[in-house]
């Protein structure tokens, strides 16, 4: 028991830190040999089933940066490859309004972007963004009306060899681009109902041992 204020604070530290989160970019790929589809919903199948795939994916990371990412460099394949990026992001009240969203990437059979859901973008033609965003053709992009509270920004394709860089980035009303990162500043103006609930438990815990100390020292 006299461990409980320890755990308390740190439960009620971690509720206050969770809503001052930046983004989350999570990036998984699997092995596919599949070539170009004729959605963005079949992108999204597709990739979806070869990263799901026991034994097949080369494996799920999180990363700091979405800037020059390229599978290589962090499971050590270049081919036959099936992306898979989901970034979880925060819109406070002071930024909601008009956003928009480019994806540089290499897919050789092209790819999709999806914000909460629904497709933004997709191309069906060989993709090299190559550290420029001059060629429309060579990138993923798209725009919305955001809401204060979380997003999420997934991004699907299929490359068949050679995987190049890639970079995601945001741009909030007429300000410039920035790319997601651990530290692109953005924070979630809702806290998920988690959240409340490790609160609610960490201030239970503190309440319950004022109540005990109290109680011991009536006792004494």
């Amino acid at each position: 028991m006299k461990n409980f204020p320890k755990i308390a604070l740190s439960l009620i530290a971690f509720a206050t830190l969770a809503q001052a989160n930046a983004s989350t970019i999570t990036f998984s790929t699997g092995f596919s040999d599949a070539g170009a589809q004729a959605s963005a919903a079949a992108y999204q199948s597709v990739v979806d089933a070869a990263v799901a795939t026991p034994g097949a994916g080369y494996g799920t990371t999180t990363i700091a940066n979405y800037d020059n990412v390229t599978n290589s460099s962090l499971f050590g394949s270049g081919k036959n490859i099936a992306f898979k990026s989901t970034i979880n992001f925060g819109v406070s009240a002071a930024d909601a309004g008009a956003w928009s969203f480019r994806a540089g990437v290499d897919f050789g059979n092209g790819g999709a972007v999806f914000l909460d859901g629904v497709a933004l973008d997709y191309k069906t033609n060989d993709m090299w963004w190559a550290d420029n965003y001059n060629n429309s053709s060579q990138f993923l992009s798209g725009s919305g009306n955001l809401s204060a509270g979380n997003h999420t920004l997934t991004i699907y394709g299929l490359e068949n060899c050679c995987d190049g860089g890639q970079q995601a980035q945001f741009k909030v009303g007429s300000n410039s681009f920035t790319s997601f990162a651990a530290t692109d500043g953005l924070v979630s103006a809702v806290p998920e109902p988690s959240t409340y609930a490790m609160l609610l438990i960490g201030l239970g815990l503190l309440g319950f041992t004022a109540r005990r100390t109290r109680s011991a020292q009536f006792k004494a």
